[in-house]
């Protein structure tokens, strides 16, 4: 009997070589993990991954620039393959803006030529994964849901929007089988240092003040920090997975005006402020905070982002990990291997 095959785009990045190891050991599958090896990869990620030790020979780690069209003989030597996790992006909101133009042409690339390959290839799913961010800011009490308008508020968030459309269009006229997945804030062992779980990390370990942007209230004279919905990436492959698993067959056009989709969301909210209070809690260390005014240090900066998972819980998935549990284990395997990731 053959294995079932599934194509990992940017499987040395952060959330990608998760979702490598949390299929390597909740399946037999075998694996292709493709990577551009761009300033976010890694491929430590999966090769320092206990997870690879065991079970290594079921993967076949391919490097590829993205931006340009996967070439035929490389589509032959794979073989068909039944899954596709496009997960590969450029996903700092800083270098979106400071460089917006090659930051959106990269994604858009990524996305067309996946999505040109699938045609080829033709698997039983594509699976475009995004962001919360595409929905833009959320209003207080709100969480945005599947088909709720987009109003993406800086390059990186229109980029991944522009993806999405993209994907549909691709559904419709090419008959790509198509699902897009939405999630927030992933945090995680073995995540880029410039993201703000691990620079709380770092600074308490150094005893350096962390930067958290917010709000001043002039009226109350105090800060108000932004707020972001927390899961582990762990969890996000588990809902991954998930949907390979129990989908059996895509929604598809005519017959549907839309694609499914799903978020992948987690159900604790905390400020930026609470994640360093919390991190500092964990290590015994001091917290050290610098205010910084989002409007003027950041532009396209949003101060809440959420959305509402119950479709997928719906649909029977229930996240494996707690947040307290994972991100305590984050936050002291951050510890113990900081000198040698850092």
């Amino acid at each position: 009997m053959t294995r079932t095959r599934v194509l990992i785009t940017g499987a040395a990045g952060f959330i990608g070589s998760h979702v490598v190891a949390h299929i390597l050991r909740n399946t037999d599958w075998n694996i292709i993990a493709l990577d551009g090896l761009t300033y976010a990869s890694d491929v430590d990620r999966l090769l320092n991954d206990e997870t690879w030790i065991g079970y290594r020979g079921r993967v076949s780690l391919r490097y590829h620039d993205l931006r340009a069209p996967i070439p035929d003989r490389m589509m032959l030597q794979w073989g068909a393959v039944d899954f596709v996790l496009n997960l590969a992006s450029e996903s700092h909101v800083d270098r979106s803006i400071s460089e917006p133009v090659s930051f959106v042409m990269n994604n858009v690339g990524i996305a067309l030529n996946m999505l040109e390959m699938a045609r080829v290839v033709k698997p039983k799913l594509f699976v475009q994964i995004s962001t919360d961010e595409v929905f833009g800011p959320a209003p207080d009490g709100y969480a945005f849901k599947e088909w709720d308008v987009h109003t993406p508020s800086n390059p990186y968030a229109a980029s991944k929007s522009c993806q999405e459309q993209i994907a549909v269009s691709y559904w419709r006229t090419f008959d790509v089988p198509l699902v897009i997945t939405n999630t927030m804030n992933n945090f995680g062992e073995r995540q880029d240092c410039e993201k703000l779980v691990p620079k709380c990390i770092n600074a308490c370990l150094t005893g350096q003040p962390i930067t958290i942007h917010g709000e001043w209230n002039s009226m109350t004279a105090t800060w108000r920090a932004g707020s972001r919905v927390w899961l582990h990436a762990r969890n996000f492959a588990d809902g991954l997975l998930y949907i390979l698993k129990t989908l059996n067959h895509p929604l598809m056009y005519p017959m549907n005006a839309r694609p499914l989709r799903f978020n992948i969301a987690g159900d604790a909210e905390r400020t930026n402020l609470e994640i360093a209070a919390l991190v500092a809690k964990i290590l015994d260390k001091e917290l050290k905070v610098e205010w910084v005014d989002h409007h003027s240090s950041r532009p396209g900066h949003d101060r809440r982002y959420a959305l509402d998972g119950r479709k997928i819980r719906e649909w029977g998935w229930t996240p494996p990990l707690s947040f307290e549990d994972s991100f305590r284990r984050t936050v002291l395997w951050e510890r113990d291997h900081y000198a040698q990731h850092r």
